[in-house]
């Protein structure tokens, strides 16, 4: 993770030394070298997936001097902190604080509250939306849809009993997959409301300003143009489902018709791809992302 655009740009060197010293740990060492099993538990993969969106961002503007602002970001749950910062309303090593610590709550939230997630295709959701409240109202329990990521991709959160039911449930209405995903928390669910009522806290506690350009929020699939109404999508987004679907609608209905992924992987491209397939859109991770956006800027 991001070990090339640090062997190539000192820009990006320096942004994962600064997480090292915002976190007082070896967060660079753990993306380039692992273990994975440590790098992937939740309190470290936050805080390593926003040091590489920072690290890509800090890349592109030492590579790329002249590439024009972008005319609005968004951020896929924990990604809106990237975006956040790539708006300037929260400042870097603030970003990594908050991450970090929601990481540690959502990981303490899932410890006194178990539940976990499951991917289910091929079903609209209005109807895995009907399937979360009939399975919670059968097993008196929660669960309910966590992220609309893209036509007939969604994802549910919830107790295991209630996930259990819903995801016969599922199976029964015709989707065509339905997957338990490997991981101990129900994130976007009433089970982390512990986890959201104190993140809401440390989220005061910062200072955030106005964005520079609209930041699209998970919540309400709106832009967020005041401090107020970032601080209050940070915190619902934890008991709340990410509308990835709506808020890459609203922003092809704004006219924007090319999308760009900075950080790691290229899985909102992909989801991209579903929702407008007529927004042009491009991943960049690594130097040949970065060379890739070069050759489309000089077309």
């Amino acid at each position: 993770m991001a070990r090339a655009l640090v062997e190539r740009y000192p820009a990006a060197a320096e942004a994962m030394a600064e997480a090292d010293d915002v976190l007082g740990f070896g967060l660079s060492t753990l993306c380039f070298e692992g273990p994975e099993e440590t790098l992937t538990d939740t309190i470290n993969a936050q805080p390593a997936l926003l040091a590489a969106s920072v690290a890509v961002l800090r890349a592109l503007d030492q590579a790329l001097p002249g590439l024009p602002a972008p005319v609005a970001v968004a951020g896929h749950s924990m990604g809106e902190y990237s975006a956040l910062v790539a708006a300037g309303s929260l400042s870097y090593p603030d970003a990594l604080r908050l991450v970090h610590e929601r990481g540690r709550l959502m990981k303490e939230a899932g410890q006194r509250s178990p539940g976990g997630m499951v991917a289910i295709l091929g079903l609209e959701v209005a109807q895995v939306v009907a399937i979360c409240t009939q399975a919670a109202d059968l097993s008196r329990g929660v669960v309910q849809m966590a992220n609309d990521n893209c036509p007939g991709q969604t994802v549910i959160s919830g107790d295991d009993q209630s996930l259990e039911l819903a995801m016969d449930l599922a199976r029964q209405a015709g989707a065509k997959k339905v997957v338990r995903l490997a991981v101990s928390i129900a994130a976007h669910s009433p089970l982390m409301a512990p986890a959201a009522a104190s993140l809401r806290q440390a989220v005061d506690a910062i200072f955030i300003q106005p964005p520079a350009m609209p930041v699209i929020g998970n919540v309400h699939a709106q832009p967020l143009l005041t401090a107020e109404a970032i601080r209050a999508d940070l915190a619902a987004q934890l008991t709340e489902s990410v509308r990835w679907t709506e808020s890459m609608r609203y922003l092809a209905g704004q006219g924007i018709d090319l999308v760009v992924e900075v950080g790691s992987g290229d899985v909102l491209t992909n989801l991209m791809k579903r929702i407008e397939r007529g927004v042009a859109r491009l991943a960049v991770g690594d130097p040949d992302g970065i060379e890739r956006l070069r050759a489309l800027m000089q077309d």
